[in-house]
């Protein structure tokens, strides 16, 4: 079946055509109203510089420094008088102390020289002669019966603290001590785990006998010693 209608009448033949065109027209009104410029109007400006006006420029004041004088010129110095010296002078005579053949000469005897003492601690361990405690006199091996003896005392007179013994303290105090030269006990120092066996320990050294001081070539010295003392609960 053919259509009746009329080609020729399509309005939307020619659509395409007429947009191109009206989007050339719309690029053309933007582009001429970006490029469109105004100018102001002219005015005429005075620009001359009016210099009828006198300058009043304040000057400084200024003010005169004054230099001080100069210093006066120094004193001439005083004229000196040299006085001759008429009392004479009597002159030392030095004597020469040299010997001459002469005299006689003395003949001095032989001076002896002291030998000078060092007040020093020598250790038991390396002593000459070991200080002997009573009842060591008649041993020959004096430095053994010494170690015995003090281990009997120290026996025969250990006592343990009450109040370590409630507190459950034990241990080993080291006790160092000095013979002294004249064989008694001095300078007596404990080290350990509690002050009452340290006290204890104390209370034994003291009561150590007065001994026979070592000697060290000959002459009494000072002999430090140390021993252990061991308090243990059973």
């Amino acid at each position: 079946m053919e259509p009746k209608k009329n080609p020729k009448a399509d309005v939307g033949r020619n659509s395409s055509l007429y947009f191109v065109i009206g989007l050339a027209l719309t690029m053309a009104l933007v582009y001429g109203a970006l490029e469109w410029k105004t100018y102001d109007e002219t005015n005429d400006y005075d620009i001359s510089m009016n210099v009828d006006d006198d300058l009043d420029e304040e000057v400084p004041m200024t003010e005169q420094i004054k230099t001080p004088p100069p210093p006066p010129p120094p004193a001439a110095p005083e004229i000196i008088e040299v006085v001759e010296d008429e009392e004479e002078v009597e002159e030392t005579v030095i004597e020469s102390t040299e010997t001459s053949q002469e005299e006689e000469i003395i003949e001095v005897e032989d001076v002896e020289v002291e030998e000078e003492v060092e007040d020093v601690d020598v250790p038991f361990a390396v002593i000459e002669d070991v200080p002997i405690f009573p009842g060591c006199e008649n041993e020959s091996d004096k430095r053994a019966c010494f170690q015995q003896m003090m281990q009997k005392h120290i026996g025969k007179n250990f006592r343990y603290p009450e109040i370590a013994q409630e507190m459950g303290v034990q241990g080993r105090v080291s006790v160092m001590f000095t013979i002294q030269k004249d064989g008694s006990i001095g300078n007596v120092r404990m080290r350990g785990p509690d002050k009452n066996l340290e006290k204890e320990a104390a209370r034994i050294i003291g009561k150590l006998p007065k001994m026979t001081p070592g000697k060290q070539r000959g002459r009494p010295v000072r002999v430090p010693f140390s021993i252990p003392i061991t308090f243990k609960l059973q």
